[in-house]
This record gives structure tokens, C-alpha cells and sequence, in this order.
């Protein structure tokens, strides 16, 4: 689509083409059992062995791919799970999508908070003992622009040591402005990467403009962001297809910029308002689990995040396995954190993890991992 006035266009990238050209190429049944056994012998996986460990055929080889996972994340991450949890601010947003519960058109209580009810969130969140915190937005630059969420990372960089963003996609001297304000890492769902669907999804505002968003995480780290965070939502198409192009996406610019942390969130359709517009593709928790262990196997580096759309038990041993970072404590709701905030704004969506964050604290030790409230240190 044409990109609107004000979109910073990146005319010197060929990752998007790159992307969608792969996605486009990639046919999950093409691929065979003795695809799948190659791919699990493979000391590095390949873009092929990534496609194969993601296909039907290897279905029936979940607990094998399941144990290559977690040699990897054993390697690299140990039995350590950070934790964190989301802090929505806002939920007012200009786009028609028609699977968000946030959607302009439907009627739910819209809530943005000031800057006050912004510290004490913030306040009641660091009193749990986490230290990283994500805040996020509607996609509404009206109600939620660049220097609203600049001070709510200011506000957040008194309580926690690292700030997490997942807003509205924003052009590169934007991202360069949240980054001197605090934020360190923006994570930006694609949503599909089916253009076709996309389209068919995102039936009003700016976010209609596939290019802009699929470059989002390159223009973060132009703008001197630390990390990116990639993700599609499962279901909303070919969950295989658009599971590959995510992935391919994750390595083109870990490739193009090594200096950057990826990571990869790994959210299913969840019940909101007005949900029954549109008929999830079935992605179960054995697609799911197949999904994270291609991402572990396919970048074995990167931060795995699972959320609490998923249930406590399933997510649990998802950490032990393949997962990184785990939320605790969560409210997508607006103004949900502290008893002093009145008149809280509706939720984006139903969670289906609601334990607190000492809860799942001891959860996760009781099961012999390490919970980490950070792993970062500014000197």
C-alpha cells in the first residue's frame, strides 16, 4: 500500500521483499519425515531445516524437536526465565481491525492515563519486585503521541531497569527520541504476513499500511533501540506460513544488524468484543509448542516470550523447554495495577494466566528454574 504523509520510507532495505518472497515459497507439505530427521540431526539449522521443523511432517516428531529445544536453550540461557509484565497507559486507537478488542469502532470504556496515574502504576508494579516493565498503547497517535509515551519511559526509568515499548509503529528520528527517554527495546506484531489478509483485517487507519509496519523493527534499530521483538498472531491466517516469515524476518536483520536482541512472541487469538467477525484458524497447544521449538532451534540466541493468553501449566513447562521471559501479574486493562487509579479502561483482550507475580515467582522455582527480574546493568 502508499505509504501516508509523514511514513518514513526505507528505500536502501530489501528485507520486506526479501520476507515475503520466502513466505511465498514456502510450501508446509512439501516437506517430508525425512526432511524433519534431517533437520533434528543438523548441528545449525537452515532456512529449509526451519521450514521442516515447522511443517505437518513433523508432527509426529514434537518430543524430539522438544528435546533439541531445550539442549539449546539449556546452552545459551541456562535455567534462567526473566520476568516482566505489561503496563498499558492507553486504549484509545484509529484503526478498524477487526480481530483487537481495541478497535475504534468498538464501544468499550477508553481510558488514557495522566502522568500522575502513570508514576503510581508504575509504583505499584516495582513494589512486586519486577524490574522490566512493557508499556504499551492503542495505536493512536491523537491521544498517545511520541512525547506522552517519552515521559510515561522517563516515569519508568525511576522503577525499572529495562523498558520494553509496543506502540504504534513510529519513523526511525521518533524511535531514536524513546530510545533518550529510556526505552530500550520495541517489540511490533506484524500480525500476518499475508498482504492479502492483512488488508482484509485492517480495514481502517494507518496501520493499513503493510510496508510501514513490516519495517518497524528496522527503523528502531536505526533509531538506536538495543532490541526488537517480532510476532504474528496465530490464527489470523496460515499460522505455518506466517510462523516461517517471522522467523525469516528475525534472522534477515539479526543478520544485517548483529549488534541488536531479538526476540519472539508467540500469541494465539484470544476472545474480545466482537470477537465472531472473523473465524480463527485452529492453532492448538501442540502447534504451538512445535512453533517455539522451530524459533529456539532456528535462533537459538533469541528471547522467547510466552504470554498469559496461554494457561499457567502449559506455559510453565514452555519455559523449561524453549521459553525465555514469562509475564506475570498482568492487566490488559488500563489503569489496573493500582488501587488509586479510578474509572479503568476496558481490556484488550481475556488472559488466561492471571497469577500474581509472587505466584509465578514460585512457580517456576518450585519446578527448578531460575526467575530473573533482570539481566541487564547500566554502568
Amino acid at each position: 500500500m502508499t505509504y501516508l504523509p509523514g511514513m518514513e520510507e526505507l528505500e536502501d532495505s530489501d528485507i520486506m521483499d526479501s520476507v515475503i518472497s520466502a513466505m511465498n515459497g514456502y510450501d508446509a507439505d512439501s516437506y517430508t519425515s525425512e526432511d524433519v530427521e534431517r533437520a533434528l540431526y543438523h548441528d545449525f539449522c537452515t532456512e529449509d531445516d526451519f521450514g521442516a521443523l515447522l511443517s505437518p511432517a513433523a508432527a509426529p516428531y514434537l518430543e524430539q524437536i522438544a528435546q533439541k529445544a531445550q539442549q539449546e536453550k539449556l546452552k545459551h540461557f541456562g535455567n534462567t526465565v526473566l520476568m516482566f509484565t505489561p503496563l498499558y497507559i492507553s486504549n484509545y486507537c484509529s484503526n478498524y481491525c477487526v480481530y483487537c478488542g481495541f478497535n475504534c469502532h468498538n464501544d468499550i470504556n477508553r481510558r488514557k492515563l495522566n502522568y500522575e496515574e502513570i508514576e503510581e502504576e508504575m509504583q505499584a508494579i516495582a513494589a512486586t519486585g519486577l524490574e522490566e516493565v512493557l508499556i504499551l498503547t492503542g495505536e493512536s497517535r491523537e491521544k498517545s503521541d511520541v512525547e506522552y509515551i517519552g515521559e510515561a519511559c522517563r516515569i519508568a526509568r525511576k522503577y525499572f531497569r529495562y523498558i520494553g515499548l509496543e506502540i504504534y509503529p513510529v519513523n526511525s528520528d521518533e524511535y531514536q527520541y524513546l530510545h533518550d527517554c529510556g526505552a530500550d527495546c520495541v517489540t511490533v506484531f506484524q500480525e500476518t504476513y499475508d498482504s492479502v489478509m492483512y488488508e482484509k483485517l485492517h480495514v481502517e487507519g494507518h496501520k493499513r499500511i503493510f510496508p510501514y509496519r513490516v519495517n518497524a523493527q528496522e527503523r528502531a534499530l536505526r533509531g538506536g533501540m538495543r532490541g526488537v521483538g517480532f510476532g504474528a498472531l496465530l490464527g489470523l491466517s496460515d499460522f505455518r506460513k506466517d510462523a516461517f516469515a517471522t522467523g525469516i524476518h528475525a534472522s534477515l536483520i539479526q543478520k544485517k544488524y548483529p549488534q541488536a536482541e531479538i526476540s519472539f512472541s508467540c500469541p494465539r487469538l484470544r476472545p474480545i468484543v466482537n470477537n465472531d467477525k472473523i473465524n480463527p484458524r485452529d492453532v492448538h497447544e501442540r502447534e504451538l509448542l512445535q512453533i517455539v521449538c522451530a524459533y529456539r532451534i532456528f535462533m537459538p540466541f533469541a528471547g522467547i516470550t510466552i504470554s498469559t493468553r496461554e494457561r499457567a501449566g502449559f506455559r510453565d513447562n514452555l519455559v523449561k523447554i524453549a521459553a525465555t521471559k514469562i509475564s506475570a501479574g498482568v492487566s490488559t486493562g488500563i489503569g489496573s495495577h493500582s488501587e488509586k487509579v479510578e474509572n479503568a479502561g476496558d481490556d484488550q483482550f481475556v488472559i488466561s494466566d492471571g497469577r500474581t507475580v509472587d505466584e509465578v515467582f514460585r512457580a517456576l522455582e518450585a519446578e527448578g528454574m531460575q526467575p530473573v527480574m533482570n539481566d541487564y546493568i547500566y554502568v
